[in-house]
């Protein structure tokens, strides 16, 4: 059995699978509601992700340690509901790739003098190749740039707290109580910040061990918060309030955030640094969904690991989503909130409805149980349920807008 101290690594791992472009979405996901019901929901939703991944993990509890979420799934919940899962597992990666290269081409064409389309297409190519070549190849350059990713995190949050001003953090009782509405819009994106259940089952069959698999995630997910705590604090506290409207005009593109942060820093230096970071998290972020939706393809679809059946993959993996960048760039906000709707199957009520089939077999609390019995599942089914309903609501213009 692995030592206790070792959870810390698995901590590290769902924080890291957490914390990547997502978090780029919050602070204009939650510029409406601003920084008290921001924070409100990030805390809802870190809870909620927890249990959820907790209620996996229960369900795993009586099959071989390499056995996967699909395989349990369809164990208990039969085919048809495995195939519907699976497939909002591809829809979340493609959708966020879809993103990725968006966000990637109006960054690069905004240094580099070249369009959006081409900066796009650009990007793919470089970056894909790693995920083709082969699982070391991402395995190496997602080091560097998650060390770009960490260093620059902590060098800009670092000069972004020495600006930041509570007038803009806070606007008085009544101020904060006329915000709530707003904070409806914050969920899809807060989700979709939290989902690290596909590694699961990972970290299951790593620990040898339920309990400690329980403790990496529940510090995973602590991790996750601290950081998106100290983001949005910095962001809000530097950014006044009415300067998101432009950024929400253009759909919550990256270059519209940083373009306004920008502007709010007066030190070149550290709006440089921000930028670095937005840019490493995109890219790591896009060769790490990339490699699983890449997987998850061959697997999915019988491709043998050779150069013609890795070429049929590729095809299936980058070439959807970079099409529909060229010809329907949506905002990086639009696309996350879908990404958080199609998420809450498979974050959500799946492993809730996986937990309580789980214990209706065992006929009994043996082993691992999630906290909460079956109170909890059903707030974790309706949290999902929510979720989803309030970003199509959102998409039907259904939800209240911040007058910035």
């Amino acid at each position: 059995m692995i030592k206790k101290t070792s959870v810390f690594g698995g901590a590290c791992i769902v924080a890291s699978v957490c914390v990547g472009a997502g978090m780029l979405g919050l602070p204009t996901a939650g510029a409406g509601a601003w920084m008290i019901w921001s924070a409100f929901a990030l805390l809802v939703t870190m809870l909620v992700m927890t249990l959820s991944g907790w209620m996996l993990l229960e369900a795993l509890k009586h099959y071989d340690y390499r056995a996967s979420f699909s395989t349990v799934t369809k164990d208990l919940l039969g085919s048809k509901i495995n195939y519907f899962n699976n497939l909002m597992v591809y829809f979340v990666g493609g959708i966020l790739l879809y993103a990725y290269i968006t966000s990637a081409g109006l960054m690069i064409s905004g240094v580099v003098n070249i369009s959006r389309e081409l900066s796009a297409v650009i990007f793919v190519i470089i970056f894909s190749s790693f995920v083709f070549h082969s699982t070391k190849a991402v395995d190496k350059i997602s080091v560097v740039l998650i060390l770009f990713m960490v260093l620059s995190f902590v060098l800009g949050i670092f000069g972004l707290t020495f600006n930041v001003k509570a007038s803009n953090l806070f606007g008085g009782l009544s101020q904060e109580f006329r915000y709530f509405p707003y904070v409806l819009a914050m969920f899809p994106v807060a989700l979709t910040s939290f989902g690290y259940h596909h590694s699961v089952a990972s970290l299951r069959s790593y620990y040898k061990s339920e309990e400690l698999a329980k403790k990496a995630i529940l510090g995973g997910t602590l991790i996750a918060l601290f950081l998106y705590m100290i983001w949005i604090f910095s962001v809000y506290g530097n950014l006044p309030r009415c300067d998101f409207g432009p950024v929400i005009a253009q759909g919550g593109n990256i270059d519209a955030l940083l373009a306004s942060l920008g502007g709010a820093i007066e030190s070149e230096r550290v709006s440089n640094i921000i930028s670095i970071f937005s840019a490493a998290a995109i890219f790591s972020s896009f060769v790490g969904v990339g490699l699983g939706v890449f997987d998850f393809i061959a697997d999915l679809c019988g491709f043998e690991n050779y150069r013609k059946g890795r070429v049929k993959t590729w095809g299936l993996t980058f070439l959807p989503p970079l099409i529909l960048s060229l010809f329907f760039p949506f905002g990086f906000l639009i696309a996350i909130g879908y990404a958080g709707a199609a998420a809450t199957v498979w974050t959500c009520i799946v492993p809730a409805l996986l937990a309580k089939k789980s214990r209706t077999l065992a006929k009994g609390g043996v082993g691992f149980v999630a906290p909460g019995g079956n109170k909890m599942i059903l707030l974790v089914v309706f949290y999902g349920v929510a979720v989803a309903v309030l970003h199509f609501m959102g998409v039907l213009d259904l939800l209240p807008h911040p007058g910035l």
